[in-house]
């Protein structure tokens, strides 16, 4: 094949099958659309693999591929296209590893925080059964019942100072048992 081949005719011979014009094509452009691809994917495997796609889409599309410009235009295009595909699914991959990442370090800090808090519940309830009976009821109804002191009093036919004096005294001893830190988180 002659040195001085222009595109359009080396487009004509890879339009039927001229193996020669591709190696042609790719010997006359393979340099500047590398340094073209990796001034915006600075990625040497990566613009090497866009290339190969390029070249070999090239050939294996050749029977209907149309240039309406210039060859080059052509392959710059299509350079620039598929480096800007790399780069937008770089980011999507990036984005989602990021995302992903933010999902794990939060679950494991919900999970975390959710099993401390069902340990200190479990804590809590533990002491409050650990009390005597009678003050146990009255302050199960007064606390988690949410009953005034006068209810609680009527219903269990006892003094409303009565209900007061035994929830003061296990809110005495919870604190001693629990701690102020826990004890202020429940009470």
């Amino acid at each position: 094949m002659e040195l001085n081949v222009t595109d359009i005719e080396l487009v004509r011979l890879l339009r039927n099958g001229d193996h020669d014009a591709l190696e042609r094509i790719y010997k006359r452009y393979h340099h500047v659309l590398y340094s073209h691809a990796y001034r915006r994917l600075p990625d040497r495997e990566e613009v090497r693999d866009i290339l190969h796609e390029i070249f070999i889409n090239l050939w294996q599309n050749r029977d209907t591929f149309f240039i309406t410009s210039s060859l080059s235009a052509y392959l710059y295009a299509a350079v620039r296209s598929r480096v800007l595909n790399v780069v937008r699914n770089q980011k999507v991959r990036d984005s989602y590893a990021q995302s992903l990442q933010a999902f794990m370090d939060e679950g494991v800090e919900v999970t975390e925080t959710k099993f401390r808090e069902k340990e200190l519940i479990r804590l809590v309830e533990q002491e409050v059964r650990a009390l005597p009976t009678q003050m146990r009821i009255i302050f199960e109804m007064s606390r988690f019942q949410e009953r005034s002191h006068k209810e609680v009093a009527e219903e269990l036919n006892i003094s409303p100072q009565t209900v007061r004096t035994q929830v003061r005294n296990a809110l005495r001893i919870l604190r001693v048992k629990l701690g102020d830190n826990i004890f202020t988180l429940f009470f």
